[in-house]
């Protein structure tokens, strides 16, 4: 048996810089981990093929799952015959932003690769997992990372300084389709300062880092769902050093020094509505043990 965490990831600020004609946007962003995490068990089976249960969620369990897809693609590279049985224990929420589905898939890659004992290395996992989601690269090593590229081009930042986050994704769910189909690439009215926050990380200047905040992706979700903008504004003013949306949204983060401070907001957003999932953490920066 093989145990495997996957973690959720926010973005400290995300850019996009053109859209490509493969259809693709070509994006520079800075990616973080944080400690909200799901848990994957993975058992060698004597029934062929991938077969998956999901603890605390209602997702599709089949063969499109992108934890079977992963799981599919890396038995196929390193010729496994043998069945396997995947357990999920799913607390990342779902639709949020955090990139949930890529990180379940990456330690599914991460997983396989310990329990089939195949060697590969992060760069060979992350080969695999681009060919299913941009995200995915990132995910197999996590920690703070920019992003370039579609997502797969991935140069290790300085972690930032220890903090607190509050977290809250509201009872909507966001369609990154929707999202990068209505962004208009060539006409933002701004781009955040990702090379800035990368010497601010490189400092470990918090405040550096939190005045550098910013998503371009906001200019479509926020329009389509204020309560975003509430949320953001909300945190501020109870106290958080900034707050941002992450992804395509709708989760919200703050950046707090205090836990208090972050436990705070929490408990304000918990008791208004929409109703949110809200977490008060912290950001990780740890080894995978998959590698």
């Amino acid at each position: 048996m093989v145990k495997e965490k996957a973690y959720a990831k926010i973005n400290l600020g995300l850019d996009v810089l053109r859209r490509r004609a493969d259809g693709y946007h070509e994006v520079k962003m800075i990616m973080q981990t944080v400690n909200i995490c799901d848990d994957l068990t993975f058992e060698q089976s004597a029934e062929s093929g991938v077969h998956l249960e999901i603890e605390g969620a209602d997702l599709p369990t089949g063969g499109d799952n992108l934890i079977c897809r992963a799981a599919a693609l890396i038995m196929e590279a390193g010729k496994i015959a043998e069945g396997v049985h995947i357990t999920l224990q799913k607390r990342i929420p779902i639709a949020a932003g955090m990139a949930g589905g890529s990180a379940d898939a990456a330690a599914a890659l991460r997983g396989l690769n310990r329990l089939f004992g195949l060697g590969y290395t992060a760069q060979k996992l992350r080969e695999l997992g681009v060919k299913l989601g941009a995200d995915i690269p990132y995910c197999i090593e996590g920690g703070t990372m920019l992003s370039e590229g579609i997502g797969e081009i991935l140069t290790a930042l300085p972690a930032p300084p220890a903090c607190h986050l509050v977290v809250a994704k509201p009872d909507i769910d966001v369609s990154t389709a929707f999202v990068y189909g209505n962004l208009k690439a060539d006409s933002l009215p701004f781009h955040p300062d990702i090379d800035g926050m990368a010497q601010a990380l490189a400092q470990g200047n918090l405040r550096g880092i939190t005045d550098k905040m910013g998503n371009v992706l906001e200019t479509v979700t926020e329009k389509a769902y204020p309560v975003i903008t509430e949320l953001k504004t909300q945190m501020c003013e109870l106290g958080a050093e900034n707050a941002l949306m992450s992804g395509s949204g709708p989760t919200v983060f703050g950046i707090c020094v205090k836990k208090e401070t972050a436990e705070r907001i929490a408990a304000a957003i918990r008791n208004k509505e929409p109703a949110c999932a809200v977490f008060v953490t912290s950001f990780h920066n740890g080894a995978k043990e998959g590698l």
